[in-house]
């Protein structure tokens, strides 16, 4: 087993209720449930290639709407599920924010140029701050076996117009980060992203690289390239994300609900002053996993455990939640205080 050991950002995304013109789009409904399917803009890949690419203002169902469900995978150009051994989903991510009518974003380049003055997030409602983990939906390679599934009369409000700022618009923005796999060198190790297998001593901006990181997305950004077998050979493809978003008309019989995400590295502690979501808190996207030989421990017996507890500064029902890890992790679970299980999530993996 080798000694490198990824570490990837654990979190659980819930749901609380706080009360009782894409040419490719497919619409259609079922008892009052609305339907949309997308693609996302054409991304090709080669053996060993990176994708990891934020689109805005992606195609997104308008409108004062409750969200049921959002899914995903990735297709290629004839709409056939490309399989993970071949391209693996490290994540996408589906984030609103509001712009300025007029102004016009279609890329990350483009924000960067925007008055800031013109852009304002609509991230979710916390519990992390600054941007991180702002997203409304997201998972990654175990996005086809989870289910995103709203139960009724529960919804997750959006276009609701007394919230988008005057002279504005909301929008929505997709990230998605793939690679491709096939004819890798070591697969595993191009999913974990390891520094040495991408070649990479600087990060996507020039930056050098700490000594110590051995492997993360600084390593794995758009456009790098991962070692694969010498004198192997296949086609680029280009793929697509589908994404099918359900929903219903917004009305006073639907129940909103609000998303919270969880980070198991936030570094938040108790304090008297803790009685609101604040910028106490400190979330990543990802972080180190101490090598297992450090430990003294074999690396067969090796289990790295994260522990946090959290003060939720109000009351409500949880209605659904999910967890996210990456290769390596075998489980997660949410507790309420009274060590009462409300969340528990266990991974499953298949040898290739």
């Amino acid at each position: 087993m080798a000694s490198y050991n990824p570490g990837w950002l654990v979190l659980v995304g819930i749901l609380v209720t706080l009360s009782l013109p894409y040419s490719h789009a497919f619409w259609g409904n079922e008892n009052k449930i609305h339907t949309a399917v997308f693609l996302s803009p054409k991304f090709v890949l080669g053996p060993g290639s990176v994708e990891n690419r934020f689109y805005f203002n992606v195609d997104f169902p308008k409108g004062h709407i409750a969200l049921k469900s959002f899914d995903a995978e990735v297709i290629d150009e004839t709409g056939n599920p490309v399989p993970l051994h071949e391209t693996y989903l490290h994540h996408w991510v589906v984030v609103r924010y509001y712009v300025r009518k007029g102004v016009e974003i279609s890329k990350l380049d483009d924000l960067k140029k925007v008055n800031r003055s013109d852009y304002i997030s609509g991230g979710n409602s916390g519990i992390c701050q600054n941007g991180i983990l702002s997203q409304f939906f997201g998972l990654g390679s175990e996005t086809r076996k989870t289910s995103t599934h709203i139960p009724d009369p529960y919804g997750i409000e959006v276009g609701n117009p007394a919230e988008v700022p005057s002279g504005f618009e909301e929008q929505w923005m997709l990230n998605v980060h793939a690679i491709d796999t096939r004819g890798a060198e070591d697969k595993l190790g191009c999913t974990e992203c390891r520094c040495d297998l991408y070649n990479v001593t600087d990060d996507e901006y020039g930056r050098p690289l700490r000594p110590y990181y051995k492997g993360g997305l600084l390593c794995c950004y758009d456009r790098t390239q991962c070692k694969v077998k010498h004198g192997f050979e296949a086609v680029r493809r280009t793929l697509y994300l589908r994404y099918t978003v359900k929903w219903i008309d917004m009305d006073r019989f639907v129940l909103p609900v609000k998303i919270y995400i969880f980070d198991i590295t936030d570094s938040w502690k108790r304090t008297p002053s803790s009685t609101e979501i604040n910028a106490e808190h400190k979330c990543k996207i990802e972080y180190d996993i101490e090598s297992c030989d450090a430990t003294g421990l074999g690396n067969d017996g090796c289990i790295d455990t994260k522990r946090i507890s959290l003060d939720v500064p109000f009351g409500g029902y949880l209605i659904y939640g999910v967890a996210h890890q990456h290769s390596g992790g075998t489980g997660s679970a949410l507790y309420r205080e009274v060590l009462k299980c409300l969340i528990s999530a266990h991974h499953f993996y298949t040898i290739i």
